[in-house]
């Protein structure tokens, strides 16, 4: 019965790691990457639709982002929700298709994308802290029950433990990771 609770907890733990590497995905590098674009969702024929389903989003360049959408008629409203996104970019819409060419960081943003970076990495850390917490809590109640003994109890925190630090370690090296990214020239 505690491994099934450790097992929960660990399918936990592994969706927050995923979800640590699509936030991680959507901060910018200086490089285009299509990824950055997933936060934008387009009012096509009154649903909301994720911009990378209308449309084709492809890397021509290092430096440039290029959006086919396959229906031409929604070309403005792709070039405004990208505006509206407060990305940092600056479309160009020359009527097939919408370039967005991405400008080269400045030290300053370097270092306010490490910024963000570590923090993101830090609410991660908490919520994989958090999901050991309620394991352990889970597990005391049903020591309290006479479910499961002190011996097994301590057994089972001490297992929690070592997934919590394994996971914590995870996305430190992914954040170590960007940061290396971004801070390259």
């Amino acid at each position: 019965m505690p491994k099934q609770v450790i097992k929960q907890g660990e399918d936990r733990m592994l969706k927050t790691i995923e979800a640590t590497k699509k936030e991680f995905s959507l901060v910018r590098t200086g490089k285009a990457n299509p990824a950055i674009l997933n936060v934008i969702s387009i009012d096509y024929y009154g649903a909301p639709m994720p911009l990378n389903q209308i449309a084709s989003i492809s890397v021509p360049e290092p430096q440039m982002l290029m959006v086919k959408p396959y229906d031409k008629s929604i070309l403005k409203q792709i070039e405004k929700a990208i505006q509206v996104a407060n990305l940092g970019f600056n479309p160009i819409n020359d009527g097939e298709v919408i370039r967005i060419p991405i400008s080269p960081l400045t030290e300053q943003i370097r270092k306010d994308l490490v910024k963000q970076v570590k923090k993101l990495a830090e609410e991660n850390k908490v919520a994989i802290r958090n999901i050991r917490r309620d394991i352990i809590d889970e597990l005391k109640k049903m020591e309290k029950d006479s479910l499961i003994s002190e011996d097994v109890l301590k057994k089972s925190t001490d297992e929690v433990q070592k997934l919590t630090d394994k996971y914590i370690g995870q996305i430190d090296q992914l954040a170590k990771e960007k940061e290396q990214i971004i801070l390259s020239f």
